[in-house]
């Protein structure tokens, strides 16, 4: 499933793309809480345009879009899988990051991480709140469409911080795990916030869900 934090999220969309014969369509997850569960801080109408609509689009996209590809390897047509890569990147990236994105949150989240997380982020940014300027900054910065990321990488075993546009997923195009991210489409916010993408900002860190984010923490360090 989708939502469950583990490490290498991209590998749970779907097997590699020549096993595409024998695979299952992707569905919508369903949400953890009620559309309301995150007011004030984001309304009801938001979560359920952005989860019911958005998300949906994304997956069904997709779905279409593989079926697509399916033909294109049976026939042995590579300009046409070329030529699909792009609707696989982005409406793929949409399905994986909105299945991390509704995780994140929690009606009962904000406050602080606890534990080996904390200390990591102490270790990787100075302090707390040093991480929530370069993760708010780095968010409010994306020009147009995006995400702001707090990843993983493994290799180096450091927290980092990435942006990445429009529905390009984290782990995809840069290698860092994701383990935190956070929507600046406008479609996340437009409606509460209008275009002040940094009220919005400030607003979501009330409902980050650190017990979420810690679990894919924890999942990807061993």
């Amino acid at each position: 499933m989708l939502s469950r934090a583990v490490c290498g999220t991209g590998r749970q969309l779907a097997p590699a793309l020549g096993y595409l014969g024998s695979r299952q369509k992707h569905s919508l997850p369903d949400l953890p809480y009620d559309y309301g569960a995150l007011e004030p801080h984001i309304n009801a109408q938001i979560m359920q345009l952005h989860h019911s609509k958005h998300h949906a689009a994304y997956v069904n996209n997709l779905n279409d879009t593989e079926e697509k590809y399916k033909e294109a390897l049976a026939k042995g047509d590579v300009t046409a899988q070329i030529a699909l890569q792009p609707a696989l990147k982005f409406n793929g990236g949409g399905h994986i990051n909105h299945s991390i994105f509704w995780t994140n949150l929690s009606p009962n989240g904000g406050g602080e991480p606890k534990g080996e997380l904390l200390e990591a982020i102490k270790r990787d940014f100075g302090s707390f709140d040093k991480f929530k300027e370069r993760l708010t900054a780095a968010s409010v910065g994306v020009q147009g469409s995006g995400w702001g990321w707090l990843g993983f990488n493994k290799e180096r075993g450091h927290l980092q911080i990435a942006a990445c546009p429009n529905q390009d997923p984290l782990q995809g195009t840069t290698g860092l795990i994701p383990l935190l991210g956070i929507d600046v489409w406008e479609h996340a916010y437009y409606l509460q916030y209008k275009n002040v993408r940094p009220d919005y900002l400030k607003a979501i860190w009330n409902v980050i869900n650190w017990e979420n984010v810690t679990e894919r923490y924890m999942a990807c360090k061993k």
